[in-house]
């Protein structure tokens, strides 16, 4: 271990994992740690289902839940977006030859104490039992709009007279197509999957690309636009470790961590007993530097062991649901998320569904009912209350990079952003997808 290295990263959270398969692709020599024995972190997968009923202090699972070894229980479950950043990340660095993805087979909002499917195209907006009929042929004409979007292309802002992507709100963008506060309401949480309505003040551009990304994603495979690795996302942070080794990163899981040394402010090295690691750089989790972040706020996550699919979606095996905030009287979404054993991390006939959501009162449980209600009977209950924490610097000064916490959402695009946010403070560039060597196409999905 007593080596120089360019840069040192802490942690095997999925963050961890990209950032040192970022750095390695882009010939950074890099030590990766972690004190656990297993990858992870915070973003673990749980295996066997023993494990899980450990962790929370529960004596083990009755045989009704089969091999024990067949679960692999997500402690942060999220799916990915088909033609979000994840995606391109793990196609741009060849990762996803290591990982096997299914399509999420249903994605759906709540409205008026039912679920319904989102709509996500003009097809779709015509036979979508969320609005009246006057109300879809204008969303109809709306999602065009969206969809033939183009940032630097005038000639797709025409069906809008006098929009500018920089300055027109996306509040005088649906007021212009005279949509109603319901249809504002699904379409800027379950399609643009903004977590409140702050958006409705900002200029329209963002929003507008989020609602195509959704409509491309979903083109690119049909059910839904959401994708989830089989074995579970455990197996992401292993994929990019495999990358960074291939590209001659050295990983060492089970070492303690006891200094991350500075000098002059700076960061020189990481301590672990006797052996020091030098480096110029450290990446890391929030866990591993609590004097350098802040909490601003907290998660709380239900996760669900079932036998039986949730009701009203067509007893699809993977599915999302979205409470929009307005919905059920709060000020963040509610998140519902189902894989199952169809994804090989369930036993036979079992489902594993997840209720998460941005805690705003001081018995957060109660805040996660509306979810939990629309799931039906469930067989074990597992409830964690999370806080988030952020860095208090951009870590340029000192070189120490700290990733954020991850949030209530159930897709991974907010934690891509902070991925290459890091990055680029780190490196001082943006990530240039084009250095990396292998560049797969769909078929590797």
């Amino acid at each position: 271990m007593d080596e120089e290295y360019d840069c040192i990263v802490l942690g095997t959270g999925l963050k961890e994992c990209i950032i040192s398969g970022m750095l390695s692709v882009s010939g950074k020599k890099v030590l990766h740690m972690d004190r656990n024995k297993y990858y992870g972190g915070e973003s673990a997968s749980i295996t066997p289902l023993e494990d899980l009923f450990t962790k929370f202090s529960l004596p083990p699972p009755e045989e009704s839940y089969g091999r024990t070894r067949d679960w692999n229980v997500d402690l942060i479950p999220k799916f990915l977006m088909a033609n979000g950043q994840l995606v391109k990340l793990l196609i741009h660095t060849g990762v996803t030859r290591y990982l096997e993805f299914k399509s999420v087979e249903g994605s759906y909002v709540y409205k008026g104490n039912k679920i319904s499917k989102v709509p996500a195209d003009e097809k779709e907006a015509l036979t979508s039992d969320l609005m009246g009929m006057f109300e879809k042929r204008r969303f109809k004409n709306f999602l065009v709009f969206a969809q033939d979007y183009r940032d630097d292309d005038p000639a797709t802002w025409k069906a809008m007279p006098g929009f500018d992507p920089k300055t027109t709100t996306m509040n005088a963008v649906f007021a212009h197509f005279n949509l109603d506060k319901n249809t504002i309401d699904f379409t800027g949480h379950a399609l643009a999957l903004y977590r409140d309505d702050d958006y409705l003040n900002w200029p329209a551009g963002e929003s507008l690309k989020r609602i195509k990304l959704y409509s491309d994603s979903l083109a690119r495979y049909g059910k839904s636009p959401y994708l989830y690795p089989l074995y579970g996302l455990g197996e992401l942070p292993q994929g990019f470790a495999r990358l960074s080794a291939i590209y001659g990163g050295t990983y060492m899981l089970d070492k303690p961590i006891d200094e991350i040394v500075m000098e002059e402010g700076k960061v020189v090295g990481v301590r672990s007993g006797n052996e020091t690691a030098k480096c110029k750089q450290v990446y890391c989790d929030p866990s591993y530097v609590p004097e350098k972040v802040k909490k601003v706020g907290q998660v709380v996550r239900a996760i669900c062991l079932m036998d039986h699919p949730i009701n009203n979606t067509k007893d699809a095996l993977s599915t999302q649901i979205i409470i929009p905030q307005k919905q059920v009287n709060r000020n963040s979404d509610i998140y519902v998320s189902l894989v199952s054993y169809t994804h090989q991390v369930a036993a036979k006939g079992w489902f594993i569904a997840m209720v998460s959501t941005t805690v705003e009162t001081d018995n957060p449980e109660a805040e996660i009912l509306p979810g939990l209600n629309l799931l039906g009977p469930i067989k074990q209950k597992f409830v964690t209350v999370s806080p988030i924490y952020k860095p208090t610097d951009d870590g340029v000064q000192n070189q120490l990079f700290i990733s954020e916490s991850y949030d209530a959402t159930s897709h991974f695009e907010t934690t891509c952003l902070d991925v290459l946010d890091i990055y680029r403070r780190g490196t001082g560039e943006d990530f240039d997808f084009s250095k990396v060597k292998h560049n797969l196409g769909d078929e590797d999905m």
